[in-house]
């Protein structure tokens, strides 16, 4: 069986990849189709999340595995097979490409062919270039706003540090941290 996936970024309207990609293939599988597409580094993190019909991320699939505390299982790409948890066609995946900033392109499983199978992903169709797939510090939009540190920034302006109490503060006169400059960079 082959899933063709249509995949479409909101960054560029023009860029759109398919993907046709054997079921039995692992979600790592995918990943490097991905990668080959769109020319990014096979280097930054990523995940792939199956997403409900409004694409809310429902499961992850991460290219290392991650320690977390949470109750979910950890599943990494290359113990996870595509046919295993992908079924419906319209199914829809976002792929975390940019974790710093959460970009991502938007995929759905625009086909399911069965009786047929391949024994390397395919990129059938190629438009637009991928946008970049890190985003540099310049480009991203701030809240200009800013954060108030003058007078009123411990939310009274008649604040006195010397005012603190310091008996619960107690021996901390008495510690002393020696840093080196050079690590704290």
């Amino acid at each position: 069986m082959i899933f063709r996936f249509l995949i479409l970024s909101d960054e560029s309207e023009d860029f759109k990849r398919e993907i046709k990609i054997d079921a039995d293939a692992t979600f790592l599988d995918f990943f490097h189709a991905i990668i080959a597409a769109t020319g990014f580094s096979d280097k930054e993190m990523a995940s792939f999340f199956i997403c409900d019909d409004n694409w809310r991320k429902k499961q992850e699939f991460t290219l290392v595995e991650m320690d977390t505390s949470s109750d979910e299982d950890s599943l990494t790409m290359q113990e996870s097979v595509l046919s295993d948890y992908l079924e419906d066609e319209k199914q829809k995946l976002l792929f975390v490409f940019d974790y710093l900033t959460e970009r991502a392109f938007y995929i759905e499983l625009s086909e399911i062919i069965p009786g047929k199978n391949l024994k390397a992903p395919v990129c059938s169709v190629s438009q637009g270039e991928a946008p970049q797939q890190t985003a540099h510090f310049e480009e991203v939009k701030t809240d200009s706003g800013g954060l108030d540190t003058g007078e009123n920034f411990y939310g009274d302006e008649s604040f006195d540090i010397n005012e603190l109490d310091k008996e619960g503060f107690e021996g901390l006169d008495d510690l002393s941290v020696e840093t080196d400059s050079d690590d704290l960079y």
